[in-house]
């Protein structure tokens, strides 16, 4: 796909991330990346810009990028990993934070996450250890990054044991969103961005998942009001949990719904491109409603109206969907306790009680769960 065009910046949106003297802003809105190095010499006067990337964002938008830099007088110097799930590892992370330290990047310098959920996690874990811990700002470039994982702090890789279980809480110091550049992502990719869009409205706004049931096509055009609307709807729900639960003590794992099963779904698939994560996160959201409304917790209507809406869009909603070999009940299993652990014998899953009244369920049966996708597979 070709390079999105660069046009004059409105005013974008800011949404404040309020987390006392580690707070922040998220700035969302066409036309940002050419700021992105006047923005910096502004806030970070001096600062230089350790730069993690992937190769597909290099392609479509590293130019601007360092043009950007350039102009703003920012020194900056870039590594590029391997797109997807397998960078997410001990031996990329150990080269990114290699690379910064080579560079002679101080702490006060940046590092910059400029891609997606992968690079944000990689890239902000390695700003959490390099130096004992610098400063980075993460420019999200796929609606996944730019709505949920750029914003909160969450930074880690993945583990043979599962998926996000080496890790720390970093929060960034200014997260970039530039709408323009979702127009280069291939429509699965946007879809599976999607899927955390509505995870917003599922949890806790049932008005902002029947606005998504209406202005959807909207929202995945180019150039719409209602996408940046969406976006920053998304940021503002997140942004307030996070305040609210930095460190995930609580309330925060509502952002979990649709996780553990989708989190199992992705190890249980190899974290391949059999299933990419926010696919992982519909099926997931969907079995949580299923799983819910089969322990009497939620109308059967409204885990029906989940599935519909997410199937519409174009999102996969069941587990036979899944291309390659068959899912097994237990191989499932024992990557949903990993995922959440077991606490004396029971689950912490994210179940709900209907649209947009999710809540932790801390003593879950896996023996009701075993059942549960037991009668969902047909084994």
């Amino acid at each position: 796909m070709a390079t999105a065009a660069l046009r004059t910046a409105p005013a974008p949106t800011i949404v404040p991330v309020e987390l006392g003297d580690r707070s922040y802003e998220i700035m969302i809105g066409p036309a940002l990346l050419a700021s992105v190095g006047r923005i910096i010499a502004d806030r970070f006067p001096r600062a230089r810009a350790s730069i993690v990337t992937d190769s597909n964002v290099r392609a479509h938008h590293m130019a601007a990028l360092v043009a950007s830099l350039d102009v703003a007088g920012v020194k900056h110097d870039a590594i590029e990993v391997t797109p997807g799930e397998g960078s997410k590892s001990y031996g990329t992370l150990q080269k990114v934070v290699d690379f910064i330290l080579a560079g002679r990047f101080e702490r006060g310098d940046l590092v910059l996450a400029f891609g997606g959920g992968v690079v944000g996690d990689l890239a902000g874990f390695a700003a959490s250890v390099a130096r004992r811990g610098m400063r980075f700002i993460q420019v999200p470039t796929t609606l996944l990054a730019q709505v949920d994982s750029s914003v909160g702090g969450k930074t880690g890789i993945n583990s043979p044991h599962g998926k996000n279980l080496v890790g720390a809480f970093h929060q960034p110091s200014l997260v970039i969103a530039d709408t323009d550049l979702l127009d280069t992502l291939p429509r699965r990719e946007f879809l599976a961005g999607y899927a955390e869009v509505a995870k917003y409205g599922l949890i806790n706004d049932a008005s902002f998942f029947t606005w998504l049931e209406k202005n959807w096509p909207a929202v995945m055009a180019s150039g719409e009001a209602e996408r940046e609307h969406a976006i920053a709807t998304s940021c503002r729900a997140k942004a307030a949990i996070v305040a609210a639960d930095e460190f995930e003590t609580g309330d925060r794992a509502l952002l979990n719904l649709g996780h553990t099963f989708g989190h199992a779904l992705e190890a249980a698939t190899g974290y391949s491109d059999r299933l990419i994560h926010g696919e992982g996160v519909s099926i997931g959201m969907v079995l949580a409603h299923a799983f819910s409304a089969r322990e009497g917790l939620c109308p059967p209507t409204d885990a029906a109206r989940v599935e519909a809406h997410l199937a519409a869009v174009g999102l996969p909603t069941r587990i036979d969907q899944i291309p390659g070999p068959r899912l097994g009940v237990e191989t499932l299993l024992t990557h949903i306790a990993q995922d959440k652990k077991v606490s004396r014998g029971s689950l912490t899953f994210i179940l709900t009680r209907g649209i947009g009244k999710a809540f932790v369920a801390r003593d879950v049966s896996p023996d009701a769960v075993r059942t549960f996708l037991t009668e969902t597979l047909g084994a």
